[in-house]
């Protein structure tokens, strides 16, 4: 029942067949109210205001034209994390396209030099890291082109800006479409190793030789990892590693020197390190 005020201030009660009456032989079909009771009506959008104000407390206006259903059905999480196929497909085409390697074999371009080479090839092995491009090629072009200590610089700073691109791209447009497939033992340990022990569980993986790039990155952007313990875990876990291969492609011209033998030994002995843990533990993967 609706209390509706008189002329002479007193209030008569409004039935509530005339009430809805009023209501539908006013608004044309533009905009829907959801009621709590679950009932709806509709209203006019430039008289919006003053039915708002005869509606119970907590309706909610909702758009149904065709715009509104369209930007749903563009915003699903299905239709994102085809987005997000699509942009990694055409990125993988692009830098088979282009080979990005041509730069070692044709030099680095003379106009640039110094930190400004650097900052630019930070920002290209960022964003080719996310088109599927390994690391370890990039690291030893780091150490080819910039040396030791500026290349180790570059590369972990390469490093940390794509991990961020993919963990942005699989949160924003990944995340809600795939969360709900988390079923099994493996993957359910995996998400909650994740998402409530972020920061050293990354840290593990990205020591741990073997485990691809990507894959971490996507995978931690799945689970309910904040930033900061990813980003954090990445540039730390990603520096012995990155460090090793930027040595051995800085002597690479020198292969007998001490300095490239110790890099060698550094890449060679956490792989076959790597290797000897998931041997004994392969009865625990299956």
């Amino acid at each position: 029942m609706l209390d509706a005020t008189t002329r002479s201030g007193g209030t008569a009660m409004a039935s509530p067949r005339a009430s809805s009456t009023e209501l539908a032989n006013t608004v044309p079909s533009d905009v829907s109210i959801a009621v709590p009771v679950g009932a709806t009506a509709t209203v006019p959008t430039d008289a919006a205001p003053a039915v708002a104000a005869a509606l119970p407390v907590g309706a909610v206006p909702l758009r149904t034209g065709f715009a509104a259903r369209t930007a749903r059905l563009l915003l699903s999480p299905w239709a994102r994390f085809s987005l997000l196929i699509a942009l990694l497909v055409g990125a993988a085409a692009t830098v088979l396209l282009f080979e990005p390697q041509r730069l070692l074999q044709n030099g680095w371009p003379p106009q640039l030099g110094g930190l400004v080479a650097a900052l630019v090839f930070a920002a290209v092995y960022g964003l080719i890291t996310v088109a599927f491009v390994p690391r370890p090629l990039l690291n030893l072009a780091a150490g080819a082109l910039f040396g030791s200590e500026l290349g180790t610089g570059t590369a972990i700073a390469g490093s940390v800006i794509g991990a961020g691109l993919a963990f942005g791209l699989g949160r924003v447009l990944g995340q809600e479409a795939l969360r709900p497939l988390l079923r099994g033992k493996l993957l359910t340990t995996v998400d909650g190793q994740f998402s409530k022990h972020g920061f050293r569980s990354m840290l593990a993986v990205r020591l741990f030789p073997g485990v691809p790039f990507w894959a971490a990155n996507y995978c931690a952007a799945v689970s309910r990892m904040g930033w900061l313990p990813f980003l954090l875990a990445t540039a730390l876990g990603s520096i012995p590693n990155t460090a090793a291969y930027v040595v051995a492609g800085a002597r690479a011209s020198t292969p007998t020197s001490p300095v490239f033998l110790i890099a060698m030994a550094c890449i060679a002995v956490p792989g076959v390190a790597g290797a000897v843990v998931a041997w004994r533990k392969r009865h625990h993967l299956r």
